[in-house]
């Protein structure tokens, strides 16, 4: 849990540092390192929906793939 902890520190700090530098605006820089976690969050749910449908299907797909050339 400690590394999840600090590892979310290291985001939301790197999302804050891009957004200041790049507009001076804390208000911007507090927004994205609030939203860009959170979208990325979200982002990674259905990656690893996909991620576990291709597993799933592994073998059918390079099968299919080595078929195709």
């Amino acid at each position: 849990m400690a590394k999840t902890a600090t590892f979310a520190v290291v985001h939301f700090s790197v999302a804050f540092t891009v957004g200041y530098a790049l507009t001076g605006s804390i208000v911007v820089g507090g927004a994205l390192a609030l939203i860009e976690p959170a979208i990325n969050t979200i982002a990674f749910y259905f990656h690893e929906l996909g991620w576990k449908k291709y597993e799933e299907n592994k073998e059918a797909i390079q099968e299919a793939l080595a078929n195709s050339v």
